[in-house]
């Protein structure tokens, strides 16, 4: 169950993706995938909320089927994204000077100095483009003066030329910039840790009964709530509110996993006002039935590295504690070196390689956790066996499987099962 983060791109963007990387995901390790097309919900609310789609992986000596479901906001994202331009950049530099008042950019520069600088970056650019805007302004102002305008009128003209050309600006580099996107972003976490967003709260509570439902009737082995960037805090409160109408959520049958990649958890968590998401950040550290595991990347500057989720927030959580697991990843050893050159870079493509394929072999790797053969918490675990599982020599694989303690009919020496409920293929 994929959490989607602050992104409007929506289900097409993202199903064309997951197709276009499980291709190469298949290419690399030589396995055989087919994914069907996006099926959603019947008629109803939630039905214009969720996606879903099959995929089916066959290695040497094994099968599986994932149900991929896609929890969608886009629609609520675009929604923010239209607001004028004046409001968002007004409403963005206000909350800005209130994180620094109250020192919650403190707190950011003190849990990880690249991310403080990310969030501050579409305010530093703003001001560069306005100071230009501002002195071509000032020369149109002077000159009209010169050729005898009354300087009240020039000054109205040049306020006029300001406004126009700054907006202009901002428009015209949106592509590139992305100083409007991330200005609104910074005040949808404001307004979400402060519980002003009832819109996205109540959708969290029917993602939460959806999981659930999903847990008292699945009949796979393992359901992993899957929350990137942003998320990671969403994924973290539907699978807490899915603790509170069921405590037992955990152990109704398949094991229930939240895998957090790229996570920015403090953008909600570090606000004094958001004691509830803390309280459930403790939930989830101490809770025996579920597994929490946490991906970080020093080379994202869009997540927390080095962080710990619990103990970052000031949580005590006590001798309870057992989540979550944190994991670095390095994505230089997962890209081949050349094309890790070429966008080493750009922010959010390297943001993004939490959710896209491989270029070698590697423990980690998203569609080997989506497709593979090796149960999540396994798989990081014991990372050695469950790679050479794919890419070791027949005996390899057999004494990974042995090591791995898998079952017994699944090992290569073993005829291919098939579900017998099989995807329409796309």
């Amino acid at each position: 169950i994929y959490v989607q983060g602050y992104d409007p791109r929506g289900l097409s963007q993202y199903y064309r993706m997951f197709r276009t990387e499980l291709r190469k995901f298949g290419h690399l390790y030589d396995l055989a995938t087919t994914v069907s097309r996006p099926n959603r919900p019947p008629d109803g609310e939630f039905a214009a909320e969720s996606a879903s789609w099959c995929i089916e992986t066959t290695g040497q000596g094994w099968h599986t089927r994932t149900d991929y479901e896609f929890l969608r906001w886009e629609d609520l994202i675009q929604r923010d994204l239209a607001w004028p331009v004046w409001k968002t950049l007004a409403y963005a530099i206000a909350i800005y000077w209130r994180l620094v008042f109250s020192g919650t950019m403190g707190r950011f520069w003190a849990a990880h100095w690249r991310f403080a600088t990310f969030i501050s970056y579409p305010h530093i650019l703003l001001l560069n483009e306005a100071i230009w805007c501002a002195a071509v302004a000032w020369g149109f102002g002077w000159g009209l003066q010169w050729l005898g305008i009354h300087s009240f009128l020039a000054a109205m003209a040049a306020t006029a030329l300001f406004v126009a050309a700054l907006g202009t600006l901002l428009k015209a580099t949106e592509q590139r910039s992305y100083l409007l996107y991330l200005m609104s972003d910074t005040i949808f976490t404001w307004q979400f840790s402060h519980g002003q967003r009832p819109e996205w709260d109540a959708r969290i509570d029917r993602f939460a009964q959806h999981l659930v439902e999903v847990a008292q009737s699945s009949a796979a082995q393992e359901i992993v709530l899957v929350g990137h960037s942003s998320g990671s805090f969403l994924g973290s409160e539907i699978l807490a509110r899915a603790l509170e109408l069921d405590p037992d959520l955990g152990r109704h049958g398949p094991r229930i996993v939240l895998l957090t990649l790229g996570g920015n958890m403090p953008i909600v968590g570090f606000h004094a006002a958001a004691t509830g998401f803390r309280d459930h950040l403790r939930l989830l550290a101490t809770e025996p039935s579920i597994e929490w595991i946490d991906v970080q990347s020093r080379k994202d500057v869009m997540n927390f590295f080095p962080f710990d989720p619990v103990t970052g927030h000031r949580i005590d959580a006590g001798p309870n504690r057992r989540n979550p697991t944190i994991v670095p990843v390095r994505f230089r050893e997962i890209v081949q070196p050349d094309h890790y050159n070429r966008f080493r870079w750009k922010f959010f493509r390297v943001h993004f390689q939490f959710v896209m394929a491989n270029e070698r072999p590697h423990t980690y790797d998203f569609y080997m956790i989506v497709c593979g053969p090796v149960l999540l918490t396994e798989r990081f675990s014991q990372p050695e066996a469950a790679l050479a599982l794919v890419t070791g020599a027949p005996s390899t694989r057999r004494s990974a499987w042995d090591q791995l303690g898998l079952d017994a009919e699944a090992r290569p020496d073993f005829p291919v099962r098939r579900n017998t409920e099989a995807c329409r293929h796309g």
